[in-house]
């Protein structure tokens, strides 16, 4: 009898991390030490935006695929990481976040569904105010339920398979904000994209620190908007806060 032989795509996929980094010395050492602490085989790639604060020799120090570009843009990082990756599958993850030790096996067992282009899931806040964990928990149902009809991810973490990344071309690099969300729905047209319920990413809260939850609720929901009616956003620039 002839043994069947197995599609590595679904069997062993390959999975690459891209992180874009910007100031991001406080957080990128703990991040790509969980990682690592995870699966020593997976390839991790930063794409730094021009740091001084010591982002990018910490980067160094786990991985050897740190790349620096001349020009800014949270898009044109993750492209330009996605485009230097070799997995099937590439996770994009910020690199204030912290993910649950089993992300990449909830992840594998996602996509071996051949359907499945792109998949996100919970995120939720890192030590904060009940009011900011109420708001996270009811924002990822929302998402969840949007994924149905109208697929919605969130930069913090979203995992795509790379031949279908490649073919809607990738993240808009126009868009100085809600460029995740965007993909999400041009992949959603060639495949499906999940929320994965059973995992749960936590960040830290430093934007809603800084600025206030209701003038980052009001950036979120009136550039959401402005995508949905004019293919646009109405933030010309999306300041980092560090």
């Amino acid at each position: 009898m002839e043994e069947k032989k197995c599609n590595v795509e679904l069997c062993s996929p390959k999975v690459s991390i891209v992180i874009p980094t910007l100031q991001e010395g406080k957080y990128i050492g703990s991040l790509l030490a969980k990682i690592i602490s995870v699966d020593q085989s997976l390839e991790i790639i930063v794409v730094d935006g021009g740091s001084t604060d010591g982002t990018i020799e910490v980067a160094k120090k786990f991985t050897d695929k740190v790349y620096v570009l001349n020009k800014r843009g949270i898009g044109r990082a993750r492209n330009y990481g996605a485009f230097n990756a070799s997995g099937d599958i590439i996770i994009f993850m910020d690199a204030d976040v912290e993910p649950q030790k089993d992300f990449i096996e909830k992840v594998l067992s996602a996509f071996k569904d051949e359907r499945v282009v792109g998949a996100t899931c919970n995120i939720m806040p890192k030590g904060s105010s009940p009011l900011l964990v109420a708001f996270f928990r009811f924002y990822n149902l929302l998402i969840w339920l949007f994924s149905y009809f109208k697929p919605h991810s969130r930069g913090e973490f979203l995992a795509v398979r790379r031949k279908a990344f490649l073919m809607v071309g990738g993240f808009n690099e126009r868009l100085p904000c809600l460029e995740d969300h965007d993909l999400a729905f041009r992949l959603s047209k060639i495949g499906k994209v999940i929320f994965l319920r059973n995992l749960t990413v936590y960040e830290s809260m430093r934007r809603f620190k800084r600025m206030g939850f209701l003038k980052v609720l009001n950036l979120w929901v009136s550039n959401y908007i402005s995508l949905m009616l004019l293919n646009r956003t109405i933030s010309r620039s999306w300041e980092p806060v560090r």
